[in-house]
């Protein structure tokens, strides 16, 4: 075979390996996608999302908290005379049941905070429940002033600083049920004890009352 053929037939293998090399297999079919994508990013996003609020949520009860604290510590606000007292104040703590019998009235204790204690023998308005103890010609010289109405509707029972004894020192007042009303009057803070068991840490002495 001569010089010519070769370099002829060498040239047309050569093309048609490249022709063969370029042809495309036929594509094999695709099953109709259904249901929605599944996405990553979005997951990711609600994770952050929630450390995020969590975050938040804690800096807000912190700083409800602080904000709490403050308002304990803080004195109490003054109105013709009466500082006005609130029993998220007066029971802000917790008073630790004593055991033994004492016969007298103690002052107040150690457990109690210094902002608690500061308002013995103060002239105060405090809003609160009324249930009266004792009543004269239709008027109650005597009474609990409560924190809510658990006591009457047979509810929880309330701890020894969620309410105060009142004591009216001139006359009584009208009995005012199920609505709030407000005590002026001089408060006492201490053990208060019957027959040498405490009956209360906080009682009032009754000047006046008002109510809507």
């Amino acid at each position: 075979m001569s010089m010519k053929r070769i370099n002829l037939a060498v040239g047309a293998a050569m093309f048609m390996f490249a022709a063969c090399s370029k042809k495309e297999e036929p594509a094999t079919p695709v099953a109709e996608i259904r249901g929605a994508p599944i996405a990553s990013a979005p997951v990711a996003a609600t994770n952050v999302s929630a450390a995020t609020t969590n975050l938040i949520s804690t800096q807000t009860v912190a700083a409800a908290s602080s904000t709490n604290s403050v308002a304990t510590n803080a004195a109490p606000a003054e109105v013709n005379g009466y500082a006005q007292v609130n029993f998220d104040r007066l029971s802000a703590f917790h008073f630790i049941m004593p055991e033994e019998v004492t016969p007298t009235n103690q002052p107040p204790a150690d457990q109690f905070p210094p902002a608690i204690k500061a308002l013995d023998k103060k002239p105060i308005a405090l809003s609160g429940f009324m249930l009266p103890l004792k009543v004269e010609q239709g008027l109650v010289t005597e009474m609990l002033l409560m924190k809510d109405q658990s006591m009457c509707c047979y509810g929880s029972t309330p701890k020894i600083n969620e309410w105060v004894s009142v004591k009216m020192t001139e006359k009584g007042v009208k009995p005012v049920m199920d609505q709030p009303v407000t005590m002026f009057g001089k408060l006492h803070v201490g053990e208060m004890r019957e027959n040498g068991y405490l009956v209360g840490i906080y009682q009032l002495d009754g000047e006046k009352m008002e109510f809507q």
